[in-house]
């Protein structure tokens, strides 16, 4: 350490940020955290930890089917594994992994020192990780759902799903599903009014405009599937009869309540993989994206359409022709904006100079596994088509294409491509490459065959099936090909952990990147810049672009960051930040115990709506100090 009398006010300056935004102490530290490098890096882990598990379930599937009249599974655990397979893929990995990278990088890409609303964000996990600990809890003690992730009525209602089974799952649903929106929330404020001064919309990269389109689509669409898990719980638990036609009701309302969001929840899933691959290819292309405006607004136009496409779900349904006709024609249209950001990619691939390393690798086998996915959905958005397929395995295969292909190929390019920036550390190139390969290969040995099943006639969702139908072969080649890919993925944790042991220093930036989080030390101190930037200029950044000022003007002794206005990010006002907290966490528990109780006994809702009450005030409960105050000033 410097001796004080050597120190320079650069030095104190640090040490004084150091101690403000310093991590909290004492045996319930890991509890009070509210720092958003660590709360996504929390996200990320627990997600992929979901992953493995749901990957696990998915062997267990694919075992069951290899053969006919299998009985390596008996048919009730093979509907939860079922269930719980498709629950954690699309509720406790797809989203929350995404929102993670988020959290992590929104702050560091705009050089913020943290997102806008800590606590919210905090909270945001800890119901996360609360509602699928539970979610699985149940599993174990033979309480797992068993109707399927899409819980169709009436099927998945009083009269077919005695028990408390479809009870316990509902409550977990609308549980996680309120983490998407604290973090919808968080990323939304910190992306239009974090900014640093001179970074207008228009110079935004493109992978924090794709979670900020992400979360505003999470807004409209995640409380439409809490609205139809709390319907039908109230069917389940005290007998409302809004899906039980018999008395009036509409088991098809749950499939358009269902499906409002699950489209929608498609792109959800989508749009932020998109943005990361336009950040590794511009970055390995070395040269700025080509129509960086056009795939902004096809992200954008992407998530205005994907509202707009949910019944062609329920083409079979009977619903009128002219329904049909309007959602086979927006069907078909939403794969403009996507085409328009794959040819961007291409033409930036072109007219650079690419360097072909591990995250580059991965973010091709998206532009082709999607491709794959995204024809195969043009041709079910006609209804003859979707009809015959209808509830077949073409429609596993691809939606498989389309989640796979995109989200968790893009994720695996993120995490290569971000990793020596969370970590510190560089991964082994050679296992990384045998991990993409084997997993590519893997994955389309995997789905591909589920697609000619498909057309053979073999129906979704079945515990097994008899000899001489055809479909003997084609169902072990598609298991071996699961133990192929989960092989390559195993790799990429092999990898991880490897290299957070024994890795080379990365250094700052070793890829060479031109966007802001590069320009910290890897990983970021708690503070995350020692001088917040300040940038000028037009488009999005560039390698030749270096910051032309820093912010002057906020204590360092405070918790203060800057707030900018949402078009032109022109400084605005100065705002304090709560620091860390046990709240956020003992309402998250609280919360928990509160909805799987009321799964079991309703009476419980008024007990632990009132602790949940008692948490809140110790969360809002007014400390000393300001919160707001006027800018100071940049230069």
């Amino acid at each position: 350490m410097t001796p004080v009398s050597q120190q320079t006010p650069v030095d104190r300056e640090n040490l004084e940020l150091a101690r403000t935004w310093a991590p909290p102490t004492g045996p319930f530290r890991w509890f009070r955290e509210v720092n958003a490098q660590v709360i996504g890096k929390r996200y990320i882990v627990t997600a992929f930890i979901f992953f493995l598990i749901a990957g696990l379930e998915a062997l267990l599937i694919r075992v069951q089917l290899a053969a006919p009249e299998n009985h390596f599974l008996n048919p009730d655990l093979y509907n939860q594994i079922f269930t719980m397979h498709g629950s954690t893929m699309m509720f406790l990995f797809a989203v929350p992994v995404l929102e993670g990278f988020g959290v992590y990088l929104v702050p560091l890409m705009l050089g913020a020192r943290n997102v806008s609303l800590p606590r919210l964000n905090a909270f945001g996990y800890y119901i996360y990780l609360f509602g699928g600990i539970f979610l699985y809890i149940g599993l174990l003690t033979n309480t797992g759902p068993d109707a399927g992730w899409f819980s169709y009525t009436p099927l998945s209602g009083p009269q077919f799903s005695p028990g408390e089974r479809l009870n316990f799952w509902t409550q977990m649903i609308i549980y996680t599903n309120l983490s998407a929106l604290c973090v919808a929330v968080v990323i939304i404020v910190t992306a239009l009014k974090q900014k640093p001064p001179g970074m207008s919309l228009n110079r935004m990269p493109v992978f924090v405009w794709a979670v900020t389109i992400q979360s505003f689509m999470v807004l409209f669409a995640m409380p439409v599937v809490v609205a139809a898990s709390t319907m039908l719980f109230l069917d389940r638990r005290i007998g409302t009869n809004i899906f039980n036609s018999a008395q009036g009701g509409d088991p098809l309302l749950w499939q358009h309540l269902f499906w409002f969001f699950g489209h929608p929840d498609v792109y959800i899933v989508f749009i932020p993989p998109m943005g990361m691959i336009a950040e590794v290819v511009a970055t390995f292309c070395r040269r700025p994206l080509v129509g960086y405006q056009a795939i902004v607004l096809a992200e954008i136009a992407t998530g205005f359409i994907s509202f707009g496409l949910w019944v062609h779900h329920m083409f079979a349904t009977g619903i009128p022709q002219l329904g049909e006709a309007f959602f086979t024609a927006a069907s078909m249209m939403i794969a403009i904006p996507t085409g328009v950001q794959i040819f961007c990619w291409i033409a930036t691939i072109w007219t650079g100079r690419p360097r072909l390393e591990v995250p580059i690798y991965w973010a091709a086998g998206v532009v082709a596994t999607f491709v794959i996915g995204g024809l195969s959905g043009v041709m079910m958005a006609a209804v003859p088509f979707d009809v015959q397929v209808h509830d077949t395995f073409f429609v596993v295969g691809h939606i498989h294409y389309v989640l796979i292909g995109s989200t968790v190929f893009g994720v695996m390019a993120a995490l290569y491509f971000w990793f020596p920036k969370m970590s510190g550390r560089l991964f082994n190139v050679a296992l990384g490459k045998w991990s993409f390969w084997l997993s590519f290969i893997g994955f389309n040995v995997t789905f591909f065959p589920m697609h000619v099943l498909g057309l053979l006639g073999m129906p979704r969702r079945i515990y097994t099936y008899q000899p001489g139908l055809g479909w003997d072969g084609l169902n072990l080649l598609s298991t071996v090909g699961a133990f192929i890919l989960a092989t390559g993925f195993l790799l990429s944790l092999v990898n991880v952990l490897k290299s957070l042991r024994d890795g080379r220093e990365a250094g700052s930036n070793p890829w060479d990147a031109p966007t802001m989080e590069w320009r910290t030390p890897s990983p970021p101190p708690s503070y995350t810049f020692l001088e917040l930037p300040v940038v000028w200029g037009s488009g999005p950044p560039s390698w030749d672009e270096k910051p032309e000022g820093a912010v002057r003007g906020l204590d360092p002794s405070r918790r203060e960051v800057l707030i900018t206005k949402i078009v032109d990010a022109s400084p605005d006002h100065r705002y304090i930040v709560p620091g860390p907290s046990i709240w956020p966490f003992l309402l998250g528990l609280l919360g928990a115990l509160t909805f799987a109780a009321i799964a079991f006994y309703i009476r419980w809702a008024p007990i632990g709506a009132g602790l949940c009450v008692l948490a809140l005030i110790g969360w809002f409960w007014p400390s000393r100090g300001s919160v707001t105050d006027t800018f100071g000033g940049a230069e």
